[in-house]
C-alpha cells in the first residue's frame, strides 16, 4: 500500500457547483472493476468530475496492470484507463471487507462492477442488499453475455464476445481466415455504454424523481448494437454478409488505395453529391451522369469499376497532390495514420486530443485526451492511475471514519 498525502476532497453534495471540476461533480462512484471495460467506464465518468473510488484486491491488484504493453515491466494502458481515480484495496470476500464495502455504498450514488453475474449475490452484495442501506443506488453491471439467458454463467472476455456478435465473420479478406480486432474493441464498447447507462440513472433518478436501478450491459451487445445493417439485410433478404477486405460494401468508391509515393490513404463517397465532387476533382464529370456510376446504388453493383477508375489517379498522384486536389473539392481522404504521423499532425496539437500527465515511475505519459468536449464545463485529466491502495487512508479514515488503530488491524488481517 502506497499512503498518499493528497488532501481527502470530496465532490460538494449541493450548493455552489464549480464549473472547472466537470458536469459530474457531487457524483460518487465506487469502482469494483477490473481489466477493460469497467475501468473505461469509470474513467470516463472520472474525466468529467466523478469522485471514482477503485477497489483493488489487497496483495494482487487489478489484473489489468500486467496486460501490455509494457514498459519496464509496468502496464502502459494501465494508467489512462484507470486515471483521475481514488485507489483503495480491499478483500470483498472478507465479512470484515463486506462490511466496508457496504459502508462505502452507503455514501455512493453509482456502483460499477464487472464481475461473472452472481458474485456480488454469493457474496451477500448484490442490489438488493446494497440497496437496504442505499435505496437510491445505481448498479451497474457489465459482463461477456448479460445478467440473464443461457449463456449468463459464461466466461466473458471482449474477443471471443466480438465472434460471438458477428463482427469477427466479416473482419478480414475472403480467401483468409476471419480477423479478431487489433483493440479491446468489445471492451471498450461496453465501457462507453456502461457510462451511457450511468448517465440515464442518474438522469431518471435526479430529474425525473425515480430511485436506484440495476443497468445490464454485455460485451456482445455493445458490439451487435452497432451492426445494425446485417439484422436488416437478413432479415429482408436472406443474405448473409461476408468478408470484403477493407471495402466498405454500401458504399462506392470506399476503401483503401496507394498513391504514387507509396503512401496508403482512404477514401470514401457514401452520398452521391461526395462522389459527384470526387468526379470533378479527378477530371471524369462523365461519371457523373453515366448509368453504370450515377447512383451510389449502381456504384456499388459496378464496384470493381469504380475503384479501378480510381485507384489508377491516386496510384499517379503523391499523397501531397491527393490531398491539395480532394480536400479542396470536399472530398473524404485520408492518410492512414501510424501513431507516429498522429504525433507529429497539428490537428492533434491544436485540439489537445493527446494530454501527458505526470507518473511516479514513468515521469510524463501520453493518453487520449477527454472526449467529448463541452463549453461550460469541460472534461480534464487530472492525474494517472492510482498505486494500490494509494488512498485507503484517505477514504477509510477520512470518508468512512476508522482510526488508525483499526486501519492498522486491516492491514494486518489483509483485508486492505
Amino acid at each position: 500500500m502506497s499512503p498518499s498525502n493528497e488532501p481527502f476532497n470530496p465532490a460538494p453534495r449541493g450548493g455552489s457547483l464549480d464549473p472547472a471540476r466537470g458536469p459530474l461533480q457531487g457524483i460518487r462512484v465506487v469502482d469494483v472493476t477490473h481489466v477493460i471495460a469497467g475501468p473505461f467506464a469509470t474513467g470516463l465518468l472520472a474525466d468529467f468530475g466523478a469522485e471514482v473510488i477503485k477497489i483493488e484486491q489487497p496483495g494482487t491488484g487489478d489484473p489489468g496492470r500486467n496486460m501490455g504493453p509494457f514498459a519496464g515491466g509496468e502496464s502502459l494502458r494501465f494508467p489512462s484507463l484507470n486515471r483521475n481515480k481514488k485507489g483503495i484495496t480491499l478483500d470483498l470476500r472478507h465479512p470484515r471487507g463486506a462490511e466496508l464495502f457496504r459502508r462505502l455504498c452507503a455514501t455512493a450514488d453509482v456502483l460499477v462492477e464487472n464481475f461473472r453475474p452472481g458474485t456480488l449475490e454469493r457474496w451477500g452484495l448484490g442490489p438488493e442488499v446494497l440497496r437496504q442501506d442505499n435505496p437510491d443506488l445505481i448498479v451497474v453491471r457489465i459482463s461477456g453475455y448479460g445478467q440473464t439467458g443461457p449463456d449468463r454463467d459464461k466466461a466473458g472476455f471482449g474477443t471471443p464476445a466480438t465472434a460471438f456478435a458477428g463482427l469477427t465473420y466479416i473482419l478480414g479478406y475472403p480467401d483468409r481466415p476471419p480477423m479478431n480486432p487489433p483493440i479491446p474493441l468489445a471492451d471498450l464498447l461496453a465501457g462507453t455504454f456502461a457510462a451511457m447507462a450511468t448517465l440515464l440513472s442518474l438522469y431518471w433518478r435526479d430529474a425525473r424523481g425515480g430511485r436506484g436501478q440495476d443497468a445490464d450491459i454485455s460485451l456482445y451487445e455493445s458490439v451487435f448494437r452497432l451492426l445494425e445493417d446485417l439484422p436488416a439485410q437478413y432479415s429482408v433478404t436472406g443474405t448473409i454478409p461476408e468478408r470484403r477486405g477493407g471495402s466498405p460494401g454500401g458504399a462506392s468508391p470506399a476503401g483503401t488505395y496507394r498513391t504514387a509515393d507509396g503512401k496508403w490513404v482512404v477514401l470514401v463517397c457514401s452520398t452521391d453529391s461526395t462522389f459527384n465532387r470526387l468526379a470533378e476533382a479527378i477530371g471524369r464529370p462523365d461519371m457523373i451522369t453515366d448509368p453504370r456510376f450515377s447512383t451510389n446504388a449502381r456504384r456499388v453493383e459496378h464496384r470493381e469499376e469504380v475503384d479501378a477508375i480510381v485507384s489508377d489517379w491516386l496510384g499517379r498522384r503523391t499523397w501531397e497532390e491527393v490531398k491539395r486536389t480532394l480536400d479542396a473539392a470536399g472530398v473524404p481522404v485520408s492518410l492512414v495514420y501510424s501513431i507516429a504521423d498522429i504525433f507529429d499532425d497539428p490537428q492533434y496539437r491544436a485540439r489537445e486530443s493527446i494530454v501527458t500527465v505526470d507518473h511516479p515511475r514513468f515521469g510524463r505519459i501520453a493518453m487520449p485526451g477527454v472526449v467529448p468536449r463541452l463549453s461550460a464545463t469541460p472534461g480534464r485529466v487530472v492525474r494517472a492511475a492510482p498505486d494500490p491502495g494509494e488512498h485507503n487512508r484517505m477514504v477509510y479514515r477520512d470518508l468512512l471514519g476508522l482510526t488508525d488503530g483499526e486501519l492498522e488491524e486491516l492491514e494486518r488481517l489483509k483485508v486492505i
